[in-house]
């Protein structure tokens, strides 16, 4: 079969071989005017030839349907369908063949195997922007975010007014000279400023021009984030006709530039050296070389990337249209709900951030019958590991009560609190304005969202950690019991419900610190303390009350201990205790709300 040889054209001039191997052909492929150079598997060429012999009438695309994914050949492959077949021709001398003495004449730079111009998009937090830093790690990347206020001008550069430092001069003309030094004086200038497209398209073709022959020029991507959030037809204007990419990955309709960006192209490509590029149309590759190098005309590079994000929630606010959406391949971005194992925590306890995601997410489908508001797993951003009860409503809360069930409303029980009434947006803010992490915990707990091991007891008895038992309970219900009796104590805190590790939280004014009452039965020990959570203020906070350690321990008239607990603090007092014995008790209840009421004032005079 192997019977085509370099030098080989087909009589239509379609065709002509310019390199082989053993493994694959090099072809130069003329067509409408426009030439690329391909490479064309020669066990590839073999199903087309089988096929063409046997059905000689057949058309490229018929080949191509019939052929391809029927073999571990990548799809791809079969795109040069037309190529192909015109070669099968040659072989089986369906169509006739001239053969010249050629030499080989340049390997192409060739294109890397992924889409030249893509979208990414998905929901919000889904990692849009995190995948296209990984595919583009150690490439020059340009970056710019579009917004309703984007214009061609912002997009590829425009005449700006400039301060720029010249010689001040007499009437005469002459420099001013004072001390032997030329007086400088700021005058307002207008100069060409390049924006995110020129910068990215002049770095590309600076690129291409210089790499040397078989090897392949650096690439350059112009990331675009929220491409949907600005008017694309009127950023991108005329260039939109460069969208049109050959094989070759070159555009196959070139633009003129306009006076003033024709003059700013010529001053950046001044110091280009001399490059081929393919025939442009009528053009020869001489010409448009020279056109592109003087800015007469603009025309985008193979090695030009330009990617986009789109989050698909905010798809109306200016609406792509077809003839723009297919001049692009679409990547969609699924929800990773496991991306990682974070959590959530409110009120003492810590919720798990993908189950949150999973069950919060079959409620928004199910209310818009659509993934467009769904959540992604970096919605809300985490310290450590942990999203805090505040960063929760004012992240996550808000937005699922303005922009998500507002318009769908909150019929579900999932929006009720504990008197069965609606939780508004607001009932989540206590009165000074601090986060009401109780309501967090109602929220997660309405939803049954998986809990997960106390942050704060890491000692707790791992066979409790999946439920409380029936003595924990009964402690616990007696301790609310005691509690109606303290006016005190219940001044300050609020009737509690212990979570499955049978510890109870009891500020939740603060979700950065707040005291914190923990039994655990399997060391017969109950403890009081203020824990301190994973944030950016964590260590100065710790470092505050540690430096009024003495004052704190005159309150509680015993040492504390100041103990760090992975990213937490912990600043506590332990008791041994007989928790068998349920008689000792009430004086266990005595002493936790004695310790919870010393607690809240060490928190208050130590804590801000």
């Amino acid at each position: 079969m192997n019977n085509l040889t370099i030098g080989d054209t087909s009589d239509n001039g379609q065709i002509t071989i310019i390199d082989e191997d053993r493994i694959c052909y090099l072809v130069k492929s003329t067509s409408r005017g426009a030439f690329g150079i391909r490479t064309i598997s020669k066990k590839l060429l073999e199903e087309y030839v089988e096929y063409f012999d046997k059905h000689p009438n057949a058309t490229a695309y018929d080949a191509r349907d019939a052929l391809s994914g029927n073999s571990d050949i990548d799809k791809f492959e079969y795109g040069y369908t037309s190529t192909l077949k015109v070669m099968a021709q040659m072989v089986l001398g369906q169509i006739s063949t001239t053969t010249s003495d050629i030499e080989f004449i340049h390997k192409p730079k060739s294109i890397p195997p992924y889409p030249l111009q893509q979208i990414f998009y998905g929901a919000p937090g889904t990692g849009k922007s995190h995948t296209i830093k990984e595919q583009t790690e150690g490439k020059l990347v340009i970056r710019t975010t579009f917004h309703s206020d984007s214009d061609y001008s912002t997009f590829v550069g425009a005449y700006k007014p400039t301060t720029k430092e010249i010689p001040m001069r007499d009437v005469t003309g002459k420099v001013i000279i004072e001390n032997g030094y030329a007086v400088n004086e700021n005058r307002i200038v207008y100069e060409f400023v390049e924006q995110s497209f020129l910068q990215a398209y002049t770095k590309a073709w600076m690129n291409y021009a210089k790499t040397e022959e078989n090897n392949n020029p650096d690439e350059v991507y112009l990331v675009i984030e929220e491409i949907n959030r600005g008017n694309c037809a009127q950023i991108f204007g005329d260039l939109f006709q460069l969208l049109d990419r050959g094989d070759n990955g070159f555009s196959e309709y070139p633009i003129v530039a306009d006076k003033d960006l024709q003059k700013q192209l010529a001053k950046a490509f001044e110091t280009m050296p001399d490059f081929t590029v393919p025939t442009i149309g009528s053009m020869s590759a001489e010409e448009a070389a020279l056109k592109i190098k003087t800015g007469e005309i603009l025309l985008l590079p193979s090695n030009l990337y330009i990617w986009a994000t789109m989050n698909t929630s905010d798809q109306s606010l200016f609406p792509i249209d077809s003839a723009f959406k297919r001049r692009w391949d679409w990547k969609y971005i699924p929800i990773d709900t496991k991306a990682d194992t974070w959590s959530i925590s409110a009120a003492g306890a810590t919720y798990d951030w993908g189950d949150f995601l999973e069950k919060i997410n079959a409620k928004i489908e199910a209310a818009t019958s659509s993934e467009d508001k769904m959540l992604g797993f970096y919605f809300c951003k985490a310290e450590n590991g942990t999203i805090t009860a505040e960063r929760f409503v004012n992240k996550v809360i808000f937005y699922l009560w303005n922009d998500v069930f507002k318009d769908y409303g909150l019929e579900d029980s999932i929006f009720n609190d504990e008197n069965n009434e609606k939780l508004t947006f607001k009932k989540f803010y206590q009165a000074n304005g601090n986060v009401d992490e109780c309501k967090v915990q109602l929220f997660l707990q309405n939803l049954q969202v998986q809990e997960k091991s106390n942050p704060i007891v890491s000692d707790i008895d791992e066979e409790k950690s999946t439920g409380i038992s029936d003595k924990q309970a009964r402690f616990w219900t007696g301790f609310n019991q005691a509690r109606e009796n303290n006016a005190e104590y219940s001044q300050i805190y609020t009737k509690r419900t212990p979570a499955a590790e049978a510890w109870m939280d009891l500020s939740f004014g603060n979700s950065t610190y707040h005291p914190t009452l923990s039994v655990i039965f399997t060391k017969k020990l109950i403890r009081a303390g203020i824990w301190i959570g994973p944030s950016e203020r964590s260590q100065e906070i710790f470092n505050h009350f540690k430096e009024n350690e003495t004052a704190i321990n005159e309150i509680v008239g015993e040492q504390m201990d100041f103990s760090i607990n992975k990213s937490s603090y912990l600043i506590k007092i332990e008791k041994t205790w007989n928790l068998d014995d349920e008689s000792t008790w009430p004086s266990a209840y005595e002493w936790f709300m004695s310790m919870a009421i010393k607690m809240n004032d060490i928190k208050e005079k130590f804590g801000h």
